[in-house]
């Protein structure tokens, strides 16, 4: 029997269910992204954090559940605080972490992993989220910014800012005075970022939902019982995928619970942690913020860190 067998109308089905299931949450938390990017500035976000530096990394762990803000816009919003005087650790770990640390991440997931015990999947989560989020932020934080960011990433910088495609858009002047003063003007900024947010991520999803129906309705599920057997090669093996597929934090959730049956929940967690911190897109937005060699470590860091946790959890029976 073959491996591999494609049936268009079981494809449609299954490619609707999850594309339905997901899009509301994706447009949720685009709309959120476009109200903080036109409301919240970033004196307001520095003035939050508490004056002790480890103190004011853990809080841009958790500031993902006031400001929640989608990976594919993150490194805009973080080079806008870079440039604003944001300490190196904090940006990081509120880039790592709002994707993952967020109310509309956990109400996606809760609903993504009905009948497969969805309240401890949301709290490892963003539990290994936050804790990953927080350690990565402390080790940036010992290190000079200067051999981590860009030329002109740190301070006033009159070059044109990356756009999230990767293209370059002349930049606004970095000062709260710049936003929009009336409320009818910060709406409409809000309308417009949380749109292009959508339709950045959108594109993203699709191909996702796509390439998951394929997986569910074409894919023999004997071909992946090796993969799913082995926990270690489980994780590895999701934890690529999640690389590959490159979504969006407010709908992956509906990928790893629906794609991946026989897989061990240990293996989905490692997908849904490491996903939304490094996958191929991001690789590429890194790159304007930080110099190549620091994405690089930074992956494999990630890789490994979020790789071993996940299997100790493992062998510990979650």
């Amino acid at each position: 029997m073959s491996w591999f067998s494609f049936h268009a109308g079981d494809f449609a089905v299954a490619f609707l269910s999850v594309l339905l299931e997901g899009i509301p949450f994706l447009l949720l938390g685009s709309l959120i992204s476009g109200l903080v990017d036109a409301f919240v500035s970033p004196e307001r976000l520095t003035r939050i954090l508490p004056r002790n530096p480890v103190a004011a990394v853990i809080m841009s762990g958790l500031l993902g559940l006031l400001f929640p803000m989608c990976e594919c816009g993150s490194v805009v919003v973080i080079r806008r605080f870079l440039r604003k005087g944001l300490p190196v650790g904090c940006a990081v770990t509120y880039m790592l972490g709002a994707p993952i640390v967020s109310p509309v991440v956990a109400l996606s997931t809760f609903a993504a992993f009905r009948g497969q015990n969805p309240l401890e999947m949301t709290l490892l989560r963003l539990g290994m989220g936050f804790l990953i989020a927080v350690c990565v932020g402390l080790i940036f934080q010992k290190l000079p910014a200067s051999s981590l960011l860009q030329p002109g990433v740190s301070g006033p910088d009159p070059s044109p800012a990356p756009s999230r495609s990767g293209l370059r858009i002349a930049s606004a002047p970095d000062t709260e005075a710049a936003l929009p003063a009336s409320l009818s003007a910060r709406l409409q900024r809000a309308v417009y970022s949380a749109s292009t947010d959508f339709l950045d991520v959108a594109v993203f999803f699709i191909i996702g939902a796509a390439i998951t129906s394929v997986l569910g309705t074409a894919v023999d599920r004997s071909a992946l019982a090796p993969l799913a057997a082995n926990p270690l090669l489980a994780i590895i093996s999701l934890m690529l995928a999640a690389v590959a597929l490159a979504l969006c934090s407010t709908t992956d959730a509906f990928i790893a619970a629906t794609s991946f049956p026989a897989f061990p929940m240990t293996a989905k967690l490692a997908f849904l942690v490491f996903g939304p911190m490094f996958d191929l897109k991001l690789y590429w937005l890194y790159g304007l913020l930080f110099k190549r060699r620091v994405v690089v470590l930074l992956a494999l860091g990630l890789f490994f860190g979020i790789g071993l946790i996940a299997w100790r959890l493992n062998a510990l029976g979650f």
